[in-house]
């Protein structure tokens, strides 16, 4: 059986849209698009979904663990043998506090990839490849508005700048904005219907590869 690693953030967890931080409310799993992915497929799952995640940044609010480095390193020396990865990070990265750039944000993303493409962690699982999904890009609305200020333009952006990347890695890639819309509520996360159209995608493109 297939064995799929899901990395992300908060829209790998499941988190729902919402109109305030302190909510928590989250797809159920056979609703997000990573179980939609395991049952199109039939594959073990292994969910690395974490609210909050960036590339490469600690967060000064969140904490040091929303840097994604750490979290690649920690679930890529937990879990395997891995099959396949999927990789979908950089909206967390675009908020206006982190003062970052499309292409810096990309430069991390790609410091990710280079990690889990070593020697040694190919090694370690004897080989598994790699899906770069672009995220949808965020909405300025909602309650996150003043987070993402001026973070739309960038976001979109990101898109083919991380398309290169993956071609320049030879890993394969996915526009997750062809599939989904974020939701008006707080411009960042997507409801059930959303999830399922990434799912079906991304299966898709998984059973191509």
């Amino acid at each position: 059986m297939t064995r799929l690693l899901t990395f992300g953030d908060s829209n790998t967890h499941g988190t729902l849209p919402k109109f305030a931080d302190d909510i928590y409310e989250r797809l159920a799993p056979e609703e997000r698009w990573t179980g939609i992915v395991q049952a199109e497929l039939g594959c073990d799952l292994i969910e690395e979904g974490l609210p909050g995640r960036t590339a490469a940044t600690p967060d000064p609010d969140m904490g040091a663990h929303m840097d994604g480095r750490l979290g690649l390193a920690i679930a890529l020396n937990s879990h395997g043998p891995l099959d396949v990865m999927t990789l979908m990070l950089g909206t967390n990265d675009v908020k206006t506090a982190f003062g970052l750039d499309a292409k810096t944000v990309a430069s991390h993303i790609e410091g990710l990839v280079d990690y889990a493409l070593s020697e040694d962690i190919q090694k370690r699982h004897s080989g598994f490849k790699i899906l770069l999904i672009a995220p949808p890009p965020v909405r300025e609305t909602g309650f996150l508005k003043e987070k993402f200020r001026d973070a739309e333009p960038k976001s979109r952006a990101l898109t083919p700048l991380l398309q290169d990347l993956a071609s320049a890695k030879g890993i394969e890639f996915l526009d997750g904005g062809k599939f989904v819309d974020v939701s008006p509520i707080d411009g960042v996360h997507y409801g059930a219907e959303m999830h399922t159209r990434l799912g079906l995608a991304v299966a898709a493109k998984l059973a191509t590869m």
